[in-house]
C-alpha cells in the first residue's frame, strides 16, 4: 500500500470528510424529537446549529495556517476526539449552556477534518482543483446518504439520546484511525504544491499569503459571494425538519428527503467543480447560483402542496447549492495559489459562519414571529441572484506572469 499515492491520499481524507456529515447534515432530524424532549424554543434548539456552524468555520484561519506548515495527521487525530466528544455527548445535555459547548465542540473537531482535506485536495490535485475539492466537498455534502438509514433507525427504535451516543463513538473512532495516514504531497515541503506532471502541465500563479489575499478586493467580494449562496443551503439543512412539521408533511417523508438530498448535494460538488474545470469558474458560478435562486423559491410555493413536492424540491436545491463548496476552494487555488491553499480557504470559509445565523437562528425567529417561512426564503433567493450577477464581474488579482485570466483555470485556458 503506498499511502503517497495521491488517490490513496484523497480517498482516506474523504473517509473522514463522510464522518462529519451527520454533524450539519442530520442534524434537522433531531431538533423536533430535541424540542419535544426538553420543551425548548426552536429557536433556542436552532443556535445551536448556528453555533456549530460558527465554530466549524471561524477556527479554520487559525489551524489552516498550522496544517500547512505542519501537516494534517495529528491535527485530524485530535479533530477525531472533539468529534467524538463533542456529538457524542448531546444526548445527554440537560441545559442549553452545556448543549451549546458540546455542538459547538464538534464543530471545532469538523473545522479541523473539513479544512485539513480540503487543502490536501488542493495540494495533491493542482491542475484538476475543481473535481477534487469537489469530491471531497462531496464527502460533507453526500456524506449522510451512507449512515443517515442506520442513524434514523436508531432514532426512531432507540431514541435520540442512544442516536447521538453510537454515531458520536463510531465516527470519532473512524476519523481518528484514517488521520494516521494523511500526509502532504512527498517529495515537497510541507505547505508547498505538489509537483506537476509532464502531461498535465499547468501555469503557477503567485503565490499568496494570507495576510496578501486580504489585501485584495477581490478576496471581500468573494468572501461577500459565499454569504449570499451560502445561506438559502443552510437555511433548508437547519428548517426542513420544522418546515415539514408545519406544512403538514410526514416523517416517512422528511426522512426520505434527508437521505436523497445529501446525494444530490454531494453530486452537486463534484459535477458543477468537474463542469468549472471546463467551461471557467465565472460562468458555472453565475448558472449554477441563478437555478439556486430559483429552487428555494420551488420549494417555498411547491414544497407544500405534497410530499411529493417536497421532497423533489429540497432535492433540486441541494443540487444547485452543494457546488459552494467545491467552486469557492477552487477559486481561491486560481487566485491565490496552493502553497498556502488551507489557510487562505479557511478564511474564505468563515462565510459559511456568517451564512449560518441567517439560516439557523435568525430564520426560526422570523419564523416563530409571522408564521410563515416566506420572508427567509424570498430573502435567501434574492441573495443568490445577486451572487449570480457578481460572479460575472469579479477578476483575478494581479499576479505574476502566466496567471489564468478571470474565472478560466490554468489548465483550460
Amino acid at each position: 500500500m503506498n499511502i503517497h499515492n495521491r488517490w490513496f491520499q484523497l480517498g482516506a481524507a474523504l473517509v473522514g470528510m463522510i464522518m462529519i456529515a451527520n454533524f450539519q447534515y442530520a442534524w434537522t432530524l433531531f431538533v423536533k424529537p430535541i424540542q419535544q424532549s426538553t420543551g425548548w424554543n426552536l429557536s433556542d434548539i436552532q443556535w445551536a446549529f448556528t453555533l456549530f456552524i460558527l465554530f466549524q468555520t471561524w477556527v479554520q484561519p487559525c489551524q489552516g495556517w498550522l496544517i500547512d506548515r505542519l501537516g494534517p495527521r495529528w491535527f485530524i487525530s485530535v479533530a477525531g476526539l472533539l468529534c467524538g466528544i463533542g456529538w457524542g455527548c448531546l444526548g445527554v445535555a440537560t441545559t442549553l449552556p452545556t448543549f451549546y459547548a458540546l455542538y459547538a465542540t464538534a464543530g471545532v473537531g469538523a473545522a479541523l477534518v473539513y479544512g485539513g482535506s480540503i487543502g490536501l485536495a488542493l495540494k495533491w490535485f493542482t491542475e484538476r482543483r475543481g473535481l477534487a475539492s469537489g469530491i471531497m466537498a462531496a464527502g460533507f455534502g453526500g456524506g449522510t446518504a451512507v449512515t443517515l438509514p442506520f442513524l434514523a433507525s436508531i432514532l426512531h427504535s432507540h431514541g435520540y439520546h442512544t442516536a447521538f451516543a453510537w454515531s458520536g463513538a463510531v465516527q470519532g473512532l473512524l476519523i481518528l484511525i484514517v488521520a494516521q495516514f494523511l500526509r502532504h504531497p512527498a517529495g515537497a515541503p510541507v505547505g508547498s504544491p505538489v509537483a506537476k506532471s509532464a502531461a498535465a502541465p499547468v501555469s503557477t500563479p503567485r503565490q499568496f499569503t494570507t495576510g496578501e489575499m486580504l489585501r485584495t478586493p477581490q478576496f471581500y467580494a468573494l468572501y461577500a459571494m459565499m454569504v449570499m449562496m451560502a445561506t438559502g443551503g443552510l437555511l433548508v439543512t437547519a428548517q426542513a425538519g420544522p418546515m415539514a412539521h408545519s406544512w403538514g408533511i410526514g416523517v416517512a417523508t422528511l426522512t426520505l428527503a434527508a437521505s436523497l438530498s445529501p446525494l444530490a448535494n454531494g453530486g452537486s460538488r463534484i459535477f458543477w467543480g468537474w463542469v468549472s474545470d471546463r467551461f471557467g469558474r465565472a460562468l458555472t458560478m453565475g448558472v449554477a447560483f441563478a437555478l439556486q435562486s430559483g429552487s428555494l423559491l420551488m420549494v417555498l410555493a411547491l414544497g407544500k402542496l405534497s410530499d411529493a413536492w417536497f421532497a423533489l424540491t429540497l432535492v433540486f436545491s441541494y443540487f444547485t447549492w452543494g457546488e459552494v463548496f467545491s467552486l469557492f476552494p477552487s477559486i481561491v487555488g486560481d487566485y491565490y495559489g496552493t502553497r498556502h491553499a488551507t489557510s487562505n480557504y479557511g478564511v474564505m470559509y468563515s462565510a459559511k459562519g456568517v451564512a449560518s445565523i441567517i439560516g439557523g437562528g435568525l430564520s426560526a425567529m422570523l419564523y416563530e414571529r409571522f408564521g410563515t417561512w416566506s420572508a427567509a426564503f424570498y430573502g435567501s433567493a434574492t441573495l443568490a441572484l445577486l451572487a449570480a450577477v457578481a460572479a460575472f464581474a469579479i477578476r483575478p488579482p494581479a499576479a505574476l506572469p502566466g496567471t489564468a485570466p478571470a474565472g478560466v483555470p490554468a489548465a483550460v485556458k
